[in-house]
């Protein structure tokens, strides 16, 4: 960064496909958009679409805030300085306490400069600070939670990089991954599109993330989430106490919050369905005790048991119980729930705000996520918070899992 009475400004340079991906247009708009200027210093295009482009450029600022305002902006699409400088650390002042001015994670890939060479971030996920093991200089990111007192805590933007989620180089499968949320798309061509990502991912050994809150069970959707689980199209699932919940109650008492599910009427004292049904639970020990026993026997939470599939149930200030799977110390759910997102080939969120947009949050943005909701605002909150690569199928989620299933051949 040059500072003097005249000119403050920072030679920056992007390489990749900047053109195609759109990341031009953003960078030098966003600049624009910033209230500050640039000059292109140098610009080479790839001659064709395989071909990477290179840009070099002067980012000028009003003053060092503002110039720092812009390299902020940039960072996030993978901008970086032409003079590199390592990164910094500060010690962690106390457990559970970053330095003042420590980086925060993006959930793009992201590497560290240290002794003059580039280090990859071991996991990607946003909202994390970066600490480095001094013993062989990796780096991994931190939850401000689970950050010691003396951890060398990567401080400010310098030495750090970024690489920008690209559009892929082949022709798009899943042409509607480019395009918002919207009500009016064709439903059958996403169908088809999303049962040929998960026959993809499957291909390829990757887990398949099911993020699925009680309208799964309201719905009476459950059986088609089922088929889907017995196929291998969904090897992990989150929820809250409130999915499980209703889901036993269905087994239990063929009711959901009290209403039967053969006639969508409510049935005498059906409000009390559920809490007989967690204290069933309660009284085995935990679900998979109540399948040993032959007290449940049929419903999703069943079946995840009988197929071995693992699930996350975290829980909430409004859970009644809980079953005793829930995990209730939110950080511990986050925890259960990390290993999972960060080795996932795709994730499907159903009809969940809140544990969709936790779920989002530890999700790198090279994992394919679909968020199916009636409510257009589920997916524009998800977007808001940083997950880009989410893709909105506004649709009853009932109609949609049996679809899906269904185009899968799922028996």
């Amino acid at each position: 960064m040059v500072l003097d009475d005249k000119l403050i400004y920072e030679d920056i340079q992007a390489e990749g496909h900047l053109i195609d991906s759109d990341i031009l247009s953003k960078i030098m708009g966003g600049i624009v958009e910033l209230d500050g200027e640039y000059e292109v210093l140098s610009l080479h295009i790839g001659r064709g679409n395989e071909n990477t482009s290179t840009i070099t450029m002067r980012v000028f600022g009003k003053d060092h805030a503002h110039l720092t305002q812009m390299l902020r902006y940039l960072h996030g699409l993978g901008v970086a300085p032409i003079h590199s400088q390592d990164a910094l650390t500060l010690p962690a002042p106390a457990d559970g306490v970053f330095p003042e001015e420590f980086y925060a994670t993006t959930n793009l890939v992201t590497q560290v400069r240290l002794g003059q060479h580039w280090h990859t971030v071991a996991n990607t996920e946003m909202d994390l600070g970066l600490v480095v093991d001094p013993a062989d200089q990796s780096v991994r990111g931190v939850p401000v939670a689970e950050v010691r007192q003396g951890d060398a805590v990567v401080v400010g933007q310098q030495g750090i990089r970024v690489l920008f989620q690209e559009r892929p180089r082949e022709k798009e499968a899943f042409e509607f991954m480019n395009s918002t949320a919207s009500s009016e798309k064709p439903k059958e061509q996403i169908i088809r599109q999303v049962a040929a990502l998960l026959k993809e991912v499957r291909a390829a050994q990757k887990d398949v993330i099911a993020v699925v809150g009680p309208a799964i069970i309201h719905t009476g959707a459950a059986k088609d989430l089922i088929r889907l689980v017995k196929a291998g199209y969904v090897t992990v699932l989150f929820g809250g106490n409130a999915v499980a919940t209703h889901d036993i109650e269905s087994a239990l008492y063929g009711t959901s919050l009290g209403i039967d599910l053969s006639t969508g009427l409510s049935v005498p004292s059906g409000h009390e369905h559920h809490l007989r049904a967690i204290n069933r639970i309660r009284g085995c020990g935990s679900i998979a005790q109540a399948v040993e026993e032959g007290v449940l026997t049929e419903g999703l939470m069943y079946t995840l048991v009988q197929t071995e599939t693992p699930f996350v149930l975290a829980g909430s200030i409004r859970d009644d119980g809980p079953l005793p799977d829930v995990i209730t110390d939110t950080v511990k759910a986050q925890d259960a729930m990390r290993p999972w997102c960060q080795k996932a080939g795709a994730c499907i969120m159903m009809s969940t705000m809140l544990h969709s947009i936790a779920t989002g949050n530890m999700l790198p943005a090279s994992v394919t996520t679909v968020c199916v909701d009636i409510n257009p605002a589920v997916v524009t909150k998800l977007s808001d918070r940083g997950s880009f690569q989410t893709i909105g199928i506004i649709t009853d989620v009932g109609l949609f899992l049996k679809s899906l299933a269904d185009e899968l051949e799922c028996d």
